[in-house]
């Protein structure tokens, strides 16, 4: 299977530098949900040079100073899943910057805690 991001049309690119490029989810789950990632093809976090890193966090703070701009959200969920085991479908590293809205959900306690929902809840008597 190819992998969808290694051949990105430049038309859907939202901010870039020289080693990571950022995009608009093609499946958004909140308004301006945007991907970082790496134009080197690597699948980990932990295979991304200390250079790599850098241009991706560098992107992560234009990602949000845009995302304020254009939705002004309440909040961030920002997280990667690495491996299959955590949920990773798409074999090359990403970084989801996940604008969060009051009232996109009644308790966002816990936020990205409830990838384990029976464990998620650690604050209540449940």
């Amino acid at each position: 299977m190819s992998c969808p991001f290694c051949a990105i049309p430049a038309d859907h690119i939202v901010a870039a530098n020289a080693l990571a490029f950022a995009i608009r989810d093609a499946y958004p789950v909140s308004q301006g949900y945007t991907l970082v990632i790496p134009r080197r093809h690597l699948s980990s976090f932990f295979e991304a040079t200390l250079e790599e890193r850098l241009a991706l966090l560098a992107l992560i703070d234009e990602a949000k100073a845009t995302l304020d701009r254009e939705f002004a959200p309440a909040g961030y969920n920002i997280g990667f899943n690495d491996g299959a085991a955590a949920g990773q479908t798409v074999m090359h590293l990403h970084i989801h910057i996940i604008p969060r809205f009051d009232g996109d959900q009644s308790d966002p306690r816990g936020g990205i805690r409830w990838v384990l929902p029976e464990k998620a809840d650690y604050w209540s008597n449940r």
